[in-house]
């Protein structure tokens, strides 16, 4: 902020040595900069870059953002639904944590993995050797979450139950998200696979088919898209990830376990994180299947300017991984300058 009584105890010392003209040119300078000062833009700057980066996209972006500490907000496609793909283990992890506050479970109690709880997908779950393998609930969570484990996300999901999740949002006043299946049926029905025949039988006798002619798998994609189980709206994942940065639900201690997990997430460095300063704290969740590669997590901006929480949702993608990847980079490092520089809080804030 300039210091404005020294400006014009400078522009009085000024105005005794330089002719009038020169005088009233210097004070007619200082209006036109403040005019040009990106402050005075909102947010219309912003999404116009946004909306730059996502122009021409072969699939569709939803974004969502907002700036904590400002209440500012912004959406483009904020309200379409979008598969969520594995971000939908969020809310899966915030009804386990309410279920384990009711004492329903504990966070040290052990479950055995067996045959048939290793499923299709990502992780490291399935390429052990079963049965032999013990887990605590709390490791499990942390495969769910930091290497996006889809068996011990679906182990997690059935202790919990989809109903309970999706009953817990609407308490919470969410709206436009739903959980509905396991993994495993989530990339059977993508695949084309009966989950009534095949979804219950250990790995080695599921049968998936031959590979795909670019039109079957475009027609899976656009299939795939067009369910609406599992989907949510940007704006949806936005509000729950704000009500758990601001420890609004569940417990103190259970949104900063939360937190404190997924600024540890292994998965979708080229996304959110990959074009922001090094060392930036994200906490952040992916998901990417069948034309979907998501994002969504909290930007920690330094030197007191906040925080940022940030939905992209994508579909019906059909190219490269990388391609969607790299909109993602774009529009999380336009939303970290934005606030950086220009319209961030002014006030030290805890992490």
């Amino acid at each position: 902020m300039p210091n404005h009584a020294s400006f014009f105890r400078t522009l009085r010392r000024i105005s005794v040595v330089v002719p009038a003209s020169v005088f009233l040119t210097v004070l007619v300078f200082v209006p036109v900069a403040g005019r040009d000062s990106p402050a005075l833009s909102g947010l219309d700057r912003l999404e116009k870059q946004i909306r730059n980066a996502i122009r021409g996209a072969e699939g569709e972006v939803g974004v969502s953002l907002l700036h904590v500490e400002t209440g500012r907000e912004l959406a483009v496609n904020g309200d379409t639904r979008f598969p969520m793909a594995s971000a939908f283990k969020v809310p899966v992890l915030v009804e386990l944590l309410y279920q384990v506050k009711e004492g329903k479970f504990g966070l040290d109690e052990e479950i055995r993995v067996g045959k048939t709880d290793q499923h299709m997908g990502s992780g490291l779950l399935s390429d052990l050797i079963a049965p032999g393998i013990v887990l605590s609930l709390r490791n499990l969570v942390n495969m769910m979450m930091l290497i996006s484990d889809n068996s011990a996300a679906d182990m997690l999901l059935s202790m919990v139950g989809p109903a309970n999740i999706n009953a817990r949002l609407k308490t919470l006043g969410i709206e436009g998200l739903s959980v509905d299946r396991p993994c495993q049926k989530l990339i059977m029905d993508y695949l084309g696979v009966d989950y009534a025949v095949y979804g219950h039988l250990p790995l080695d006798e599921i049968r998936t088919g031959g590979a795909w002619t670019a039109e079957q798998r475009k027609a899976a994609v656009l299939a795939f898209t067009a369910d609406p189980q599992d989907q949510s709206t940007p704006r949806a994942m936005t509000t729950l990830l704000a009500k758990i940065f601001r420890r609004e639900i569940i417990d103190p201690a259970s949104c900063d376990m939360i937190l404190g997990i997924m600024r540890n997430c292994q998965t979708g460095q080229a996304r959110i994180p990959a074009l922001l300063p090094p060392g930036t704290p994200v906490a952040h969740k992916t998901g990417t299947i069948a034309g979907t590669v998501n994002d969504c997590g909290i930007i920690d901006l330094p030197d007191g300017r906040g925080h940022v929480v940030l939905t992209v949702w994508t579909k019906n993608f059909l190219g490269e991984t990388e391609a969607v990847e790299a909109i993602i980079a774009e529009i999380a490092r336009f939303a970290y300058d934005y606030f950086y520089f220009v319209d961030g809080s002014s006030e030290p804030v805890n992490p």
